[in-house]
Order: structure tokens, then sequence, then C-alpha cells
């Protein structure tokens, strides 16, 4: 696990696996890293926004937190998905699969469906 996480932090780390893939399928893996940070960040300016602007109730609080904690976990996620597909094409191998996609995808529509609720109360 440990060496998963220095591997977010030292560039070495990851380069000094198999060998140098195509430039444009390294710059494609960062823009998709880019695309899931924006994800993180939209989530978490949502988690504020509910926080400053749906009446006090429990469930403000509880769809707050929820997505301030759900950015969070996409920011995680992220990094740790970029690190390992660099890795996998410096080895030739398959690129890592991913559920988390179709998981995000489930817990926003459950978040939009308790905001509804919480906007109808």
């Amino acid at each position: 696990m440990w060496s998963a996480i220095r591997s977010w932090f030292d560039p070495d780390e990851v380069r000094s696996e198999g060998t140098t893939p195509d430039y444009r399928f390294s710059l494609a893996n960062e823009r998709t890293f880019l695309a899931w940070m924006r994800t993180a960040l939209a989530l978490i300016g949502g988690g504020l926004a509910v926080a400053q602007f749906l009446p006090e109730h429990r469930l403000r609080i509880v769809i707050s937190v929820s997505l301030l904690a759900l950015g969070g976990l996409v920011a995680v996620r992220a990094i740790d998905h970029w690190a390992r597909s660099e890795k996998a094409m410096r080895k030739g191998e398959a690129l890592p699969p991913s559920r988390f996609p179709a998981i995000l995808a489930l817990v926003v529509t459950a978040g939009a469906a308790a905001l509804l609720l919480a906007t109808l109360l």
C-alpha cells in the first residue's frame, strides 16, 4: 500500500518500471486524471452550496458532508487510477479495470434524490 502511495508523489518511482510509452497515451492518462479532479471539485463545490443554501435541516448536513467526502474520495481515486494506469502502460499490460465510475454514478443519483427530497420538504 505504501509503495502505491509513494508512486503518487515520486515520478521516478513510476518511471522506474517498464519502458516509456508513447507520450500521447501518457497525456491522455493525465487528461483523464484532470477530468476526475474537476469532478471532485464540482462535488466539493456542491457540498459547500448545499451547506450554505438549503434551509436548516438534518438532511442538509447529511447531504453536504456526503458531497464533501465524496469529492475527497474522487480526488484520491483519481491519483491512484492515474498511477496504476501509467504503470500498466509502461509494462505493456492491460489498463486496470475500474468499477468506480459506476459506483460514483449510483451515489450521485442517490444524492440527487436526497437533494430533491430536501428541496421539497
